[in-house]
């Protein structure tokens, strides 16, 4: 079994652009580069602020290139996924025609014996420029630009896109033994020999500050009552899968005060859920069962291994004894 695990969170980022870098990425629509004059100088990409300064800056702004000079470059012989190209290529400075700075950009040559500093190179245009720095595909060598005809600019304001992060996780050993056990169908907790609470995967008593190993193991029923829930009216937005109203309840374990909480409550419509209902879990299939929602961070989850929690049928816990907990 992998000793460690990954998680991903992407989600959408919109951003107002102000008007001087507005301006840059409206001019890239129409396949120019604009910087801005600063004193005698002229900075690409343009900025608000004078970078030595501080001093705001009147916006002067100043055509450069589009053909310009490698100052300093990096290759780069593997790319990964979220690389700008598929390919080796190079990262480079390149210092505009006309403009004082050096813009950081994509140096596609084919190899890394076919660049040098001080090499001529102009840009690649997208097909269709959104406004964006990536409407520059890359510079490549030469003088002459190479991509569409230019237009007219487009009045951009703002930028959007995806960011996304990955975490990856090195399972604790008892994570380790929490995953396999979870694998088997089994929930397995560690009690605290001194306060008797019970532990999912984490290894250590947050009350006494005990370490926990395999001897504090114990296997524990997976079927309980609810002691709360909430039901949730999803609102749309960028990655919600659900469409309807569902709920997550907290679900105490029989026989013990072991909560697992957000549960989802299967096979009853969300009105028919109340506190006191009897549930069992209701396992993925054991091909399906898989540990990537486990991290550090979450500790014992049995995301992954319990799709839901069914209703038994049996006659509901008086729902006033698990008034006063808060789950």
């Amino acid at each position: 079994m992998s000793t460690q695990t990954s998680q991903t969170i992407q989600f959408p980022y919109k951003r107002t652009l102000g008007p001087v870098i507005g301006r840059f990425f409206s001019e890239l629509t129409a396949l120019r580069i604009v910087g801005i004059r600063c004193g005698d100088r002229v900075v690409v990409p343009p900025m608000e602020y004078d970078p030595q300064t501080g001093e705001q800056l009147a916006e002067h702004y100043v055509e450069v290139g589009p053909a310009g000079t490698v100052v300093s470059w990096t290759w780069v012989p593997e790319p990964g996924p979220h690389h700008p190209l598929d390919r080796p290529f190079a990262y480079a400075l390149v210092k505009l025609d006309g403009a004082d700075t050096n813009l950081l950009h994509v140096l596609d040559t084919g190899g890394e014996d076919t660049v040098s500093t001080g090499m001529r190179v102009a840009p690649r245009w997208r097909a269709e420029p959104v406004g964006r720095i990536d409407d520059i595909e890359a510079f490549v060598p030469g003088e002459t630009p190479e991509g569409p005809t230019a237009g007219e600019p487009a009045d951009v304001r703002t930028m959007e896109f995806f960011s996304t992060i990955t975490y990856t996780d090195v399972l604790s050993p008892t994570l380790e033994r929490y995953a396999a056990s979870m694998r088997a169908g089994v929930i397995t907790g560690q009690r605290c020999p001194r306060c008797d609470r019970v532990f999912l995967g984490r290894g250590y008593c947050s009350v006494d500050a005990l370490r926990l190993g395999p001897e504090h193991e114990e296997a524990l029923p997976d079927h309980g009552v609810v002691s709360n829930y909430t039901i949730v009216t999803p609102t749309p937005y960028p990655g919600q899968k659900e469409t309807e109203p569902f709920a997550r309840a907290s679900v105490v374990l029989h026989g013990d005060e072991m909560v697992v909480s957000q549960q989802q409550i299967i096979g009853v419509p969300v009105a028919d859920i109340r506190v006191g209902m009897r549930v069992k879990a209701q396992w993925f299939p054991e091909a399906e069962r898989n540990a990537a929602e486990i991290s550090s961070k979450g500790w014992g989850t049995v995301a992954g291994f319990i799709e839901g929690w069914v209703p038994t049928g049996e006659p509901d816990e008086p729902a006033e004894q698990f008034m006063d907990r808060v789950f």
